[in-house]
C-alpha cells in the first residue's frame, strides 16, 4: 500500500511516502509557520492509496478513523486543548480530502488510553472532572508507539517483557512510561502544556502562581494562554526563539540567561524522568527519540549525565554514532537508547490498519 504521511508538528511539517513499511520520499519544512500551505502540495508524486495525518489530540478515540465533515467538526472543537498543534493537522486534512484518496486521522492521545485511573485522574471536585472531561490525555503517543516498537526490536521482539521510559524531545517535550508495550503514564496531561519545559512552552506551573497572575491583572485572562503557549520556555527564559539551535548558540556565545534556560530545561526533564520511573515495576531501557534528542547527542549525555541514581549512563563514543542504537556500556542496565523519530512509519502502520478494519466491516 502507498501511504501519503502528513505530520505537523508546533514548528516543522514532515510530509513523507511510504511504500510497504518504507519511506521512500520525503520533504520536510523546518521551522514552518503553521499557515503555509506549500509543504503539503506535492503534486509530483504519484497517486497514494491513502492519506494518513497526524492529530496531536483525538480526545477518547482509541483507534485511527477515516475523516469525513462530522469527524473533523469534533476535532475541531478540540483546538483550545492543542492550540499549537490542532489547526495545523486541521488545515492539513482539509487539503488532503481535496483529493480522491481516503484520509486517515491518527491521533497522539489513543496511546495513553491505558493509562490507569490513578495517573490519569486531576485532584479537582469530581463535579468538575467528569462532567467536563478534565483528565490527563497524554500526548507524543505516535513517537512513543514506534520507538518502543523499535527497541523489542534491538533488543528481543517482545515488548510485554520490556519496561521503557521514552524521553521524546522535540519542540515539544515529553516522557512516557510504557508497560507490555501500554502507555502507564506519561508528564503530558490534559493539553501539551504540562511537563518539563519546551521550546516556547512553560511546561508545568504551580497554578498557584497563574492565580496570582490573574488576580494581581498581571497578565490578563485572553493573554495566558498565549503567554505560555508561545513565549515561555526557552524561548521565555532566553530572549531567543526557543529553538534549541538558537539557545546552544547564544550559550555558546557566553549568553547567561541562555545559559541557564538550558539547566533549567535539563533539571526538568531529569526530575520527570525520575518520576515517571516510579510508575514501572523495573527499569530496562530509557529511550530518547525526537529531533532535539537525535541531533544534539552531548545534550542528552549531559542529560544522563544526572541519572546516576536510576543506574542511567552512557558511553560517549557510543553517543556520537549515528542510527538507531544502544549507548550505553555493554551489559549495564537499563539500557540507553537513541532511535530516530519515525512517525511517518507509525502513521502509515496505523492508517494501513485503518483501511483493513474497513475492507474487512470493522467501522470502529
Amino acid at each position: 500500500m502507498r501511504v501519503m504521511t502528513v505530520n505537523p508538528g508546533s514548528s516543522s511539517i514532515k510530509v513523507s511516502l511510504v511504500e510497504n513499511g518504507g519511506e521512500i520520499d520525503r520533504a520536510v519544512a523546518d521551522r514552518w509557520d503553521g499557515v503555509t500551505s506549500e509543504p503539503l502540495r506535492q503534486s509530483e508524486w504519484p497517486d497514494v492509496d491513502v492519506v494518513a495525518v497526524r492529530f496531536v489530540h483525538g480526545g477518547d478515540r482509541r483507534t485511527p478513523v477515516v475523516l469525513d465533515e462530522e469527524i473533523l467538526a469534533e476535532l475541531a472543537n478540540l483546538v483550545a486543548l492543542a492550540p499549537l498543534h490542532q489547526p495545523r493537522s486541521l488545515m492539513a486534512a482539509k487539503l488532503a480530502m481535496l483529493g480522491p484518496a481516503p484520509v486517515v486521522a491518527c491521533f497522539d492521545t489513543s496511546f495513553h488510553a491505558s493509562i490507569p485511573e490513578a495517573a490519569r485522574v486531576y485532584g479537582l471536585p469530581r463535579d468538575l472532572t467528569v462532567h467536563n472531561g478534565l483528565r490527563r490525555y497524554g500526548f507524543h503517543g505516535l513517537s512513543c508507539q514506534y520507538a518502543t516498537r523499535r527497541v523489542t526490536e534491538l533488543i528481543h521482539n517482545d515488548p510485554a517483557a520490556t519496561q521503557v521510559l521514552c524521553v521524546h524531545m522535540g519542540a515539544g517535550v515529553s516522557v512516557t512510561a510504557i508497560r507490555d508495550g501500554h502507555s502507564v503514564d506519561t508528564s503530558m496531561g490534559f493539553t501539551p502544556l504540562e511537563g518539563p519545559v519546551m521550546a516556547t512552552r512553560s511546561g508545568s506551573v504551580d497554578p498557584g502562581l497563574l492565580v496570582h497572575l490573574l488576580e494581581q491583572k498581571i497578565v490578563r485572562v485572553e493573554e495566558l494562554s498565549d503567554v505560555l503557549y508561545h513565549h515561555s520556555g526557552l524561548a521565555g527564559m532566553s530572549g531567543t526563539s526557543g529553538d534549541l539551535r538558537d539557545v546552544l548558540a547564544a550559550r555558546a556565545r557566553g549568553e547567561r540567561d541562555a545559559a541557564l534556560a538550558v539547566e533549567v530545561y535539563v533539571h526538568r526533564l531529569r526530575r520527570e524522568i525520575g518520576a515517571l520511573a516510579a510508575s514501572l515495576d523495573r527499569l530496562d531501557a530509557v529511550v530518547f527519540t525526537g529531533g532535539v534528542a537525535v541531533h544534539n547527542p552531548d545534550l542528552v549525555a549531559e542529560i544522563a549525565g544526572g541519572l546516576g541514581v536510576l543506574g542511567v549512563r552512557v558511553v560517549n563514543r557510543l553517543m556520537a554514532a549515528h542510527g538507531d542504537r544502544v549507548v550505553s556500556p555493554w551489559g549495564a542496565l537499563p539500557r540507553v537508547f537513541m532511535i530516530t523519530d519515525r512517525e511517518e512509519l507509525e502513521l502509515a502502520k496505523q492508517a494501513e490498519a485503518a483501511m483493513a478494519r474497513i475492507e474487512g466491516g470493522v467501522t470502529s
